[in-house]
């Protein structure tokens, strides 16, 4: 009678606990299990593939640990000593079958979303694709649109439905730059040019950081990354371009400069290759540097 109160209590237990872990995701905003765009989903899935096929393993080995612990402890004088179990066959077809073949399941998801998820992959769609330029500074995050002349610090907005192709460097300490709900992170580093390639399905307001710890201001370099109608976003090009604020070498060596929690602000671009020089001050002698700036 105590055995089965103590079976029942524990099972009772666990019940309680993934019960507790359900309650808590289905009331918690989890931005990678929320996802708002075409690789975010695809990225969820694969996490909770993943977790399923681990979980196959885990849990039983979990419940034969607790169950062999106790049925084998030093007060139960009644357990059957059994040394002979190394030599069944069976059982050792068990615990090696099952974990190799969880293993190449998981070899065939992980080989086929490498290549799916590759972030220089473009996004194939029927709709002309968008360039961001992304510049990753200290503790602040630079985007240039360099097709329309604009520029924004820690905020940009994008059309839905439209594949972004980011192009990310560093002007700053290596970083990473990341939107949850939109798709994986993606390494910024001085001298080098990253790409990564998202979408957002419908309207909305993402929540994107920095990925990497990076100094004292790491904490407020955050962004907000706004997905809109066209005619929105077409609205809000203008009311950028209109802006008095001007993006030239020597705002941007000013920008450059060291400051946390910035707000989001815009700035019209004078410089058409601010990217390009970024990126070759660290490779060469540039205009950038022969001038001081």
């Amino acid at each position: 009678m105590k055995k089965k109160f103590t079976y029942t209590l524990f099972i009772l237990i666990a019940l309680a606990l993934v019960l507790l872990f359900f309650l808590y995701l289905s009331t918690t905003n989890v931005a990678v299990l929320n996802p708002k765009g075409l690789i975010a989903e695809k990225e969820r899935d694969l996490i909770i593939i993943s977790t399923i096929l681990m979980l196959i393993i885990v849990i039983p080995v979990f419940i034969l640990t607790i169950y062999i612990s106790w049925k084998y402890k030093a007060g139960n004088h009644k357990a059957k000593y059994s040394p002979d179990w190394d030599k069944n066959h069976l059982l050792e077809s068990i615990w090696w079958g099952f974990p190799l073949v969880i293993v190449v399941m998981l070899s065939v998801v992980t080989y086929k979303s490498c290549h799916e998820l590759d972030p220089f992959k473009p996004i194939e769609t029927s709709v002309k694709p968008m360039k961001i330029q992304v510049v990753a500074l200290q503790w602040k995050w630079l985007f240039i649109y360099p097709e329309l002349n604009i520029a924004t610090v820690n905020f940009f907005q994008v059309p839905e439905q439209t594949p972004i192709d980011f192009e990310i460097t560093a002007d700053a300490p290596m970083n990473s730059f990341w939107i949850p709900q939109l798709g994986g992170q993606v390494y910024a580093m001085a001298g080098m040019r990253s790409e990564l390639h998202l979408i957002a399905n419908e309207p909305g307001s993402f929540r994107g950081s920095s990925a990497n710890i990076s100094g004292t201001g790491f904490a407020g370099m955050h962004f907000i990354a706004k997905a809109s109608s066209q005619d929105e976003f077409n609205q809000w090009v203008q009311s950028v371009k209109e802006s008095s604020n001007l993006l030239n070498l020597d705002t941007y060596s000013q920008l450059v400069q060291p400051s946390s929690y910035n707000p989001a602000a815009s700035y019209v671009l004078q410089v058409g290759d601010l990217f390009h020089q970024i990126i070759m001050k660290y490779m060469m002698p540039s205009e950038m540097q022969s001038t001081g700036k």
